[in-house]
């Protein structure tokens, strides 16, 4: 197969090449894999392996196997244009089918997924990861002037944030893999965490029904397609505690102020299965 080479170089800020040489490589086989179209023309079509519509394999999408036992697609080639993302999910999962089939099990059968909860906590205060509360917005992005931007339709706008905003504007995150755990039992209902939430979410009032519980809360929850969280019995008036997951910020403030640890910060992890991997299908808390 024959290649150009190129040499590239930056002149005036922009990005420049140019064509250097040739360089022709042996092969035996050339796939076609530019992302753009399948091309399967070294695949006989009498072996067993079916093509639908545009050239695409049949593939089975829990086991990623063709019509013909033991070979296996994935990717854009199987299922069309997809993110780079559900290509490696999909090898992966290809990897669990190729790994029964040699061991002649089932291809059908695949181990279940996992998950489990740790405790952030390292000290009385303290935690291991930034839980710091800021409503400071977000970082304003750097354009290149008008004047810039008229000369040259190809030129980026966006110049991009520098090392002082891109620290202030991670301290923005929610930290959406750490998630609140309330144990009833240990509350006292002083009303410390409802009192230093800053976007009002967690409410201590009487059990009712869920519209009830949504209309009682301090800030009402509207979302109804988010379940509200709802504790068991209190042990010194029996309400319970309500907090709209909607509307929380993972701050950890109810877990800093409360003076019985009734609130802890967990961080959630999802044990996803490789080839030949054993993973529990439990929770752990």
């Amino acid at each position: 197969m024959e290649f150009d080479r190129f040499k590239s170089e930056e002149i005036d800020g922009k990005l420049r090449q140019e064509v250097i040489g040739r360089e022709i490589i042996p092969c035996d086989t050339v796939v076609l894999a530019i992302g753009q179209d399948n091309a399967f023309p070294y695949i006989e079509r009498g072996i067993g392996i079916e093509f639908g519509k545009w050239d695409m394999p049949i593939v089975d999408k829990t086991t990623f196997m063709s019509t013909r036992p033991g070979v296996f697609f994935g990717g854009d080639a199987a299922f069309g244009p997809q993110n780079i993302i559900w290509a490696v999910e999909h090898g992966h999962q290809a990897a669990i089918s190729i790994h029964n089939h040699c061991q002649g099990l089932p291809v059908t059968e695949r181990p279940p997924q996992g998950m489990h909860l740790t405790s952030t906590k390292m000290g009385l205060h303290e935690w291991s990861y930034s839980n710091n509360y800021d409503p400071v917005q977000r970082q304003k992005m750097v354009h290149v002037d008008l004047p810039a931007r008229f000369k040259s339709l190809h030129t980026e706008v966006e110049l991009g944030f520098t090392a002082e905003q891109t620290a202030a504007e991670v301290q923005r995150c929610l930290n959406c893999d750490v998630e609140t755990h309330f144990t009833d039992s240990l509350c006292i209902e002083c009303d410390a965490c409802v009192d230093i939430c800053p976007v009002d979410c967690l409410t201590i009032l009487p059990n009712a029904d869920e519209h009830e519980l949504r209309a009682d809360t301090l800030a009402p929850a509207l979302n109804t397609e988010q379940p509200l969280f709802v504790s068991g019995a209190l042990k010194q008036t029996k309400r319970v505690m309500v907090k709209d997951e909607n509307v929380c910020l993972h701050c950890g403030l109810c877990a800093e102020r409360c003076p019985t640890y009734a609130w802890d910060m967990r961080k959630f992890a999802v044990l996803i299965p490789h080839a030949d991997s054993v993973v529990p299908a439990t929770v752990a808390v």
